[in-house]
């Protein structure tokens, strides 16, 4: 007999076996996953597999919802991560109204700012025009009052020159024989202080008449003397009755004003004196009253 050589199978059936089970297992897998629905291990590769290693045992069906990913890796599954991003997403939503409520209310709060600054700001021009008003008005008043007191002063130097003369000139007539008729050098001596009246304002003629005579009869002799001067000046040269002022004196001689312990000298001859006498404040230049006549050779009484 021919010995037969009998070669050893160098892979053991069960290695074998799981090798089928393997391939058969995989597009087992792959169709559960096309398909969503659980698959079980088929009975021939179960039970190979199971003969193949009875001592581990492994779940047949798993959650057809879970697909391949859910399998291999279950964090990466959706509604796992919707489940833990839900309170993440809920927590940014409420940070967001509250960031934006409190946008809302810095702006309100900037807006009510930005009102009272706006109206603070008005009340300020208002009261700075109210007191640049009344610094105008303060200034006014005191230019008024200024120019009162101004007024006043002139009308006190007005009231106080009324009374106050001063003598321009002078002139003396004579007469002969104590006859109240003037001669024409008498005359002449008139008409030349005539002249000098013209022009002027605020003036009056002091008429002073003398006569040698003693008692009423000189006082008389002198009256007639005077009217007999003024009649001249009236009808001649039409200086107005009211300015001018005569007194009689007779053979009274008053007393020198520069020289008053001095002894009067006696009259003599009869004379009347006549003096212009202007205002102090025609001096400086005023003008007459008003409705006063000018004091000029057509002025009339």
């Amino acid at each position: 007999m021919k010995n037969k050589t009998v070669v050893a199978n160098p892979f053991p059936s069960q290695i074998v076996v799981l090798l089928l089970a393997s391939a058969l297992g995989i597009p087992a897998v792959a169709q559960d996953q096309s398909s969503g629905t659980p698959q079980s291990t088929p009975p021939t590769a179960q039970s190979q597999t199971t003969s193949a290693t009875p001592s581990t045992t492994t779940p047949t069906t798993t959650p057809g919802k879970e697909g391949f990913w859910g399998r291999v890796y279950p964090f990466a599954r959706k509604k796992w991560v919707k489940k833990q991003t839900d309170p993440i997403n809920d927590r940014l939503t409420e940070l967001d109204s509250v960031n934006a409520k409190n946008a809302k209310d810095i702006q309100d709060v900037d807006s009510r700012a930005q009102a009272g600054i706006r109206q603070a700001q008005s009340a300020a021009d208002a009261a700075n025009q109210t007191a640049t008003a009344a610094g105008t008005q303060a200034q006014q008043a005191s230019a008024t009052a200024q120019g009162a007191a101004g007024h006043v002063d002139q009308i006190n130097g007005t009231v106080s020159g009324l009374d106050q003369y001063k003598q321009v000139t002078e002139a003396e007539v004579k007469f002969r024989g104590g006859q109240p008729i003037l001669s024409d050098e008498a005359k002449k001596e008139l008409d030349d202080f005539a002249n000098s009246v013209n022009g002027q304002h605020g003036y009056i003629l002091e008429v002073e008449a003398h006569s040698p005579l003693a008692g009423s009869a000189g006082i008389q002799s002198s009256e007639r003397l005077a009217e007999s001067v003024k009649r001249y000046l009236v009808t001649e040269h039409q200086i107005p009755v009211y300015r001018m002022h005569a007194v009689a004196l007779g053979n009274a001689q008053p007393a020198d004003a520069s020289d008053p312990g001095a002894k009067p000298e006696r009259i003599r001859f009869s004379t009347v004196h006549v003096r212009l006498m202007e205002n102090s404040l025609a001096a400086q230049g005023a003008a007459p009253p008003q409705g006063a006549v000018p004091s000029t050779g057509a002025e009339r009484p």
